[in-house]
């Protein structure tokens, strides 16, 4: 029988882990739940916290309180992790192979 700390856990942890990286010098970084995410969200810098920042944390709020999934959070995130352009390039392509130059149009 598993303890409801670890259902919690389950249910708030990514099929896939989200990739970071913060610029040349520093190691990728994979956020792999939401708990993750709000801990990676309480260290951003407090002026650069706009609307999508605001959105990322009120869906992974949501996702611990039940009321979305943690994919739906996990999205958000990702979401705030490409329009900060921290997202790892490697996460940025879309599924189809689409051309880089199409993906960098995308993130401009």
């Amino acid at each position: 029988m598993r303890s409801a700390g670890r259902i919690m856990m389950d249910r708030l942890h990514f099929f896939t882990p989200v990739r970071i990286a913060r610029g040349q010098g520093y190691p990728l970084e994979e956020v792999d739940s939401v708990s993750e995410a709000m801990v990676f969200l309480r260290k951003w810098p407090t002026g650069r916290r706009g609307p999508v920042y605001q959105c990322a944390v009120n869906c992974c709020s949501a996702a611990v309180a039940g009321k979305m999934s943690a994919e739906e959070a996990r999205k958000a995130f990702v979401g705030f992790a490409r329009i900060t352009r921290i997202l790892d390039d490697d996460m940025a392509l879309p599924l189809g192979g689409a051309s880089m130059d199409n993906v960098y149009a995308l993130r401009r």
